[in-house]
């Protein structure tokens, strides 16, 4: 009789070694790992209602992969899911500035009428939350907490067809399908870059600040300005 594992297309297989994520010590194998049907294919491509307006990007110079742009404020206002757009907002911590993210992808998602599904996960349990919120096969994942960032840069590359965008934080070499809404104080990249006074500063992470980002970076991925890390002033 087969597996349950045999019976699935694609799964993670998860080693974790003596010591947690928590020390950068955790090994993931991906083996032979592809969906029965392409996301594009279960979902009809997302439009959004409205567009972009004047000074979110430079048309005459749209940013390169993993670029950086500076939009005007308010440029993103106009965008808005369209009906059915579903999201799976993924979390780690229950630190003040988490729980900021948190209470405004919430309060967006009410606003737009998003179908909205939470995965609450742990640092040391990050590569397993991301894959369950992956496997809801939604539209979008929405990542709050730079307690994910570590094994968001060892998972994402994967799984290219899966959109995610991280507020609050941002990838230090993101793939096309990762997007960052970032500000002053809230522009850490993990590990690997060491966070400062600058980069981390749990005093940024304000109820407007936060709101902006959810809307803004939501705004750029139903515009397919992916792969690319937002910087709200």
């Amino acid at each position: 009789m087969p597996s349950p594992l045999a019976e699935r297309p694609c799964r993670w297989r998860v080693r974790r070694l003596a010591t947690p994520l928590a020390a950068a010590t955790l090994a993931v194998v991906v083996g032979g790992c592809t969906f029965p049907e392409n996301r594009s294919e279960l979902h009809a491509k997302s439009r959004p209602i409205g567009a972009l307006g004047p000074g979110f990007i430079d048309p005459e110079k749209p940013p390169p992969p993993e670029g950086m742009i500076r939009p005007k404020s308010g440029s993103w206002d106009a965008v808005h899911p369209p009906h059915g757009y579903r999201v799976v907002l993924l979390t780690a911590g229950s630190d003040a500035a988490t729980r900021t993210l948190v209470t405004a992808v919430n309060h967006w998602a009410e606003a737009e009428h998003v179908r909205l599904e939470t995965v609450a996960t742990t640092e040391a349990e990050a590569v397993d939350g991301i894959v369950q919120a992956i496997d809801l096969r939604h539209d979008l994942v929405v990542c709050a907490g730079n307690a994910l960032v570590d094994a968001l840069a060892l998972v994402t590359a994967s799984y290219l067809d899966q959109q995610f965008l991280v507020v609050g934080a941002q990838l230090p070499e993101p793939t096309a399908n990762v997007t960052a809404a970032i500000w002053a104080g809230a522009s850490s990249r993990g590990r690997e870059v060491p966070d400062t006074a600058v980069s981390f500063d749990p005093d940024s992470f304000t109820p407007d600040r936060a709101g902006a980002a959810i809307r803004a970076g939501v705004a750029s991925v139903l515009s397919d300005l992916t792969g690319i890390v937002i910087w709200l002033d």
